[in-house]
């Protein structure tokens, strides 16, 4: 700690990523990435640009990147919002849509960075308890809202994450014909394996709905950084506002034109999302046959525990044997294992360790 040190940073909790390890031969598991490559169309149109495209700044409103992906969910231009991964996105909506009189509103197990951003920028909040199955109850939100005197904005992913549980659009739908006086924020980071969008909502002209996407799931893009919204266009107007007195060149070159080209390959995006999907199903079976309990997944991967272990001691038995998964300490989760659905035989080895390490048990 430094005495140079905005007094504020002492008491701010960064955010913990989950482990990119260096070790060569594991079984990465932990971070929820793609077990599969992006589409060749990106990696050629990158390859491209890279030749003679990265001597001159890149357009500083990605509009071209903008258009296909307005394109892609049949918006216009400006209902979209673009930045660096939706971790950056997520940090204008706080700043610039988020931080009002009334605390902001989110599940009590969810993606961590949300309090992170409230620390950062000074946003009160509280979090609404998932049910005793680990789902979102919207009644539960707009209960707290009328408690609080007022209508306090609302973040929360679909499907949810850790927990990878979802929640039909028709109940959303629903509860923003109730919360329609402040923001609510759907983060759609994991939609592509087997969620309904909001993204309907968008083109019905809902006025307070904001969606989160990132590229760096489903089209197997984590690298590349590319996140964007989707909105009203008053409230894109306001994350412009705020990116342009930040950093009005977000998105490298290279970034535009591979997210480009990503977006437009959809039949790469449906071969290797149905791929996980189709493991996750076989999965979750292959785990029920060993004892293991496993949360609904409509996300890449998948949230379980087994009723006698303990979370932290199978994550480490794992680890022994060259698979990383994640383990949260958090209270009511502590017991579980978040696993990313990797490949079919990355799949097969970590069930057979798993069934190792229970027959050593005893």
């Amino acid at each position: 700690m430094s005495s140079f040190w905005n007094p504020d940073l002492q008491h701010l909790s960064p955010y913990v990523p989950g482990e990119q390890p260096k070790q060569e031969g594991l079984i990465k598991l932990n971070t929820n990435e793609s077990p599969y490559g992006p589409s060749p169309k990106a990696l050629a149109a990158i390859v491209a640009c890279a030749d003679d495209g990265l001597r001159l700044y890149p357009d500083p409103d990605a509009k071209a990147l903008k258009e296909c992906i307005a394109r892609h969910h049949d918006l216009e231009a400006h209902h979209v919002f673009v930045g660096n991964g939706s971790d950056e996105v997520l940090a204008h909506v706080f700043l610039g849509l988020l931080k009002h009189p009334q605390p902001l509103l989110f599940p009590d197990i969810t993606y961590s960075f949300y309090p992170v951003y409230c620390q950062l920028f000074g946003i009160q909040y509280q979090t609404i308890p998932l049910d005793a199955q680990f789902a979102i109850k919207l009644d539960d939100y707009l209960q707290k809202t009328k408690a609080l005197g007022g209508n306090g904005g609302v973040i929360f992913p679909n499907p949810n994450a850790p927990t990878g549980r979802a929640l039909p659009r028709a109940a959303i739908e629903a509860f923003l014909t109730q919360h329609n006086t402040s923001v609510v924020v759907v983060d759609e980071a994991y939609v592509d394996y087997g969620t309904e969008s909001c993204v309907p909502l968008v083109q019905s002209n809902i006025p307070n709905l904001l969606i989160t996407r990132t590229l760096s799931k489903s089209h197997a893009l984590a690298g590349l950084r590319v996140g964007y919204a989707l909105g009203h266009p008053e409230l894109i107007a306001g994350l412009e506002r705020v990116k342009n007195s930040f950093n009005s060149y977000p998105l490298g070159k290279l970034a535009q034109v591979g997210a480009i080209a990503a977006l437009d390959d959809q039949a790469h995006l449906e071969r290797i999302t149905q791929q996980v999907i189709k493991t996750r199903t076989q999965f979750v079976k292959e785990l029920g046959a060993l004892g293991f309990e496993c949360l609904p997944s409509r996300a890449n991967f998948v949230l379980t525990r087994h009723p006698q272990h303990t979370g932290e001691t199978l994550y480490h038995a794992l680890r022994s044997r060259g698979i990383i998964v994640r383990h949260f300490k958090a209270k009511r989760i502590e017991a579980y294992l978040r696993i990313t659905i990797g490949t079919d035989e990355q799949m097969h080895s970590l069930l057979k360790a798993l069934s190792e390490i229970l027959a050593t048990a005893g």
